[in-house]
């Protein structure tokens, strides 16, 4: 997918028209759900799990790395990945939406706004669990890795979020909880709000145009009133 063309910045005078959403970690935190479901398993035969093996994935795709390196290598490496989905999965499903995110989708659908997800994910994941939450029909389009040649830190998803939605990067904002995904959207020419998660607390975001605890309370009359990306200084 061909790179962003260069695009007038975000004015006052250009009403915030489009927000773009990541799922895993943002949306719900999936991403704690697999770290936790691999820790328990590693507990429970015996073994010591190192939180920075997954850490490193979070936000990535077709990363290639041995998650049961604490492990012989004669064990049966396949049924401990079905182990660990099974577990994830029920993790997952009762994981809450995060702290403010279902008032900003519902006040943004109220006001007209375009929104989409943007995800590394699949299909059946990302639509699955947006409709198990009931957030599914608030969304005017669901961009995941099948769509695009290239998944985040490449911009593709959220080019192609932008030309579903009908909307250039200056009508829109992208929010993300991890460093390839900020980077993407960043790459897209995107505004990015990041609320980290628990996995990703730490990490350094040198792209976010704000950097949230949460989205709890956040309005939008809040996220257009910020600044262009110039005036910022954020590009």
């Amino acid at each position: 997918m061909a790179c962003a063309a260069a695009l007038p910045l975000h004015r006052a005078d250009m009403p915030l028209r489009g927000l773009i959403f990541d799922f895993d970690g943002l949306i719900v935190d999936t991403e704690s759900a697999i770290i936790d479901s691999w820790q328990t398993i590693h507990r429970e035969d015996g073994l010591a799990a190192r939180p920075e093996v997954l850490h490193a994935l979070v936000g990535h795709v077709d990363v290639a790395t041995d998650i049961w390196e604490a492990y012989p290598t004669t064990c049966d490496k396949a049924a401990l990945e079905r182990r660990h989905r099974t577990l994830a999965r029920a993790l997952m499903a009762a994981a809450p939406v995060r702290p403010g995110v279902a008032a900003l989708l519902a006040e943004a659908r109220a006001a007209g706004l375009r929104l989409a997800v943007a995800s590394n994910s699949s299909h059946h994941h990302v639509e699955g669990q947006l409709a198990l939450r009931g957030l599914l029909p608030l969304f005017d389009a669901v961009l995941c890795r099948e769509d695009v040649p290239l998944g985040k830190p490449e911009p593709d998803l959220y080019l192609a979020a932008l030309e579903r939605l009908g909307l250039a990067a200056h009508e829109s904002m992208a929010f993300e909880d991890s460093v390839p995904g900020h980077v993407a959207a960043a790459r897209a020419g995107l505004r990015v709000i990041v609320t980290p998660n628990p996995a990703t607390a730490r990490h350094e975001f040198p792209h976010a145009h704000r950097r949230w605890d949460s989205l709890y309370s956040v309005t939008l009359s809040q996220l257009s009133a910020l600044p262009d990306l110039a005036a910022d200084g954020t590009k």
